[in-house]
């Protein structure tokens, strides 16, 4: 697969492609409804809270929010749950690639739940870099549909900020 340029895709968006398909395509449509979300609220509660000692919300490029850095070459993002930990680790490799891409080499990222007293390791692998150009090209075919992808009933679909617009 031929390397393509997707530096425009944010880490929510790589999130969501792995909770849900159609939350990616109405986020990615400018259809934001986390701020009418409890879970959202939460979750920020909780990213301003933890780790008070760390600066806060690296914005790079418009398109990447680090959550913190620890020390230099480490990279750490804040959860709420590990209950979509897959979401999490794809989110972190994307910001070590896209980090990679702008000449940053050999970054280690740690996802961490605060509320678990958990971290997870994350590295950038040649295997995973592989599977991240996947999922890269994959997100850019579902934002560029008409229409939202097929309803999946999933567990999450209850607590999701999107509910209404999908099952209401």
């Amino acid at each position: 697969m031929q390397e393509l340029n997707y530096m425009y895709f944010t880490g929510t968006q790589i999130n969501y492609y792995f909770i849900c398909q159609r939350k990616l395509w109405y986020f990615s449509k400018y259809i934001p409804m986390e701020d009418n979300s409890d879970n959202v609220l939460i979750g920020k509660t909780l990213h301003k809270d933890a780790y008070s000692r760390n600066k806060k919300e690296i914005l790079i490029d418009d398109k990447i929010a680090i959550d913190f850095m620890e020390k230099e070459g480490i990279i750490n993002e804040i959860k709420k749950s590990n209950k979509m930990e897959k979401a999490h680790i794809f989110q972190m490799l994307y910001y070590l690639y896209y980090l990679e891409s702008k000449g940053l080499k050999d970054l280690k990222g740690v996802i961490n739940y605060p509320l678990l007293k958990k971290r997870e390791e994350v590295f950038l692998t040649n295997d995973n870099r592989k599977e991240i150009l996947n999922v890269l090209e994959n997100i850019r075919k579902i934002v560029s549909l008409e229409k939202p992808p097929q309803l999946e009933k999933k567990s999450s679909c209850r607590s999701c900020s999107y509910y209404e617009l999908c099952w209401v």
